[in-house]
């Protein structure tokens, strides 16, 4: 934090999942993306939940982004945003409240979730930015 309270420095985890291994985007594509977004933005990419062969319909069975969650509410994240290459990513979930829910939890913390396009266009990111983050690179 520099001396507004502004936060200076962004790191962040990334998540990164696939169910079967016929999908386009495997689990170290995704990641390449999202490193290569985060570099253009001076986001430091300290960690990966990566969970292979994975189904998003429920987080049961996903043990990485259990232990990504459980480390947002244990207070043991070392990061304060989530880059995720595609909301189907982060999960589909057969009710959308349970997406809502994780992205709920980690916003409470102070940590956003936010999601890399497969092209080019700007990353969108869905959770609304804390006053910690006004200036966050994946807003801009």
């Amino acid at each position: 934090m520099d001396g507004s309270g502004e936060i200076t420095e962004f790191r962040a985890a990334q998540c990164v999942r696939i169910s079967t291994e016929h999908q386009q985007y495997s689990t170290h594509n995704q990641s390449d993306k999202i490193r290569e977004y985060a570099e253009k933005r001076g986001i430091e990419v300290m960690k990966t939940y990566a969970d292979d062969g994975k189904s998003g319909l429920s987080i049961g069975g996903r043990a990485a982004q259990q232990q990504l969650i459980a480390d947002v509410e244990s207070g043991a994240a070392d990061f304060n945003v989530i880059l995720v290459y595609d909301v189907s990513r982060w999960g589909r979930f057969q009710d959308a409240d349970e997406s809502a829910y994780y992205e709920y939890i980690c916003k409470r913390a102070g940590i956003n979730v936010a999601y890399v396009p497969s092209s080019s266009r700007m990353m969108a990111c869905r959770s609304r930015p804390s006053s910690k983050a006004s200036n966050a690179p994946w807003q801009q």
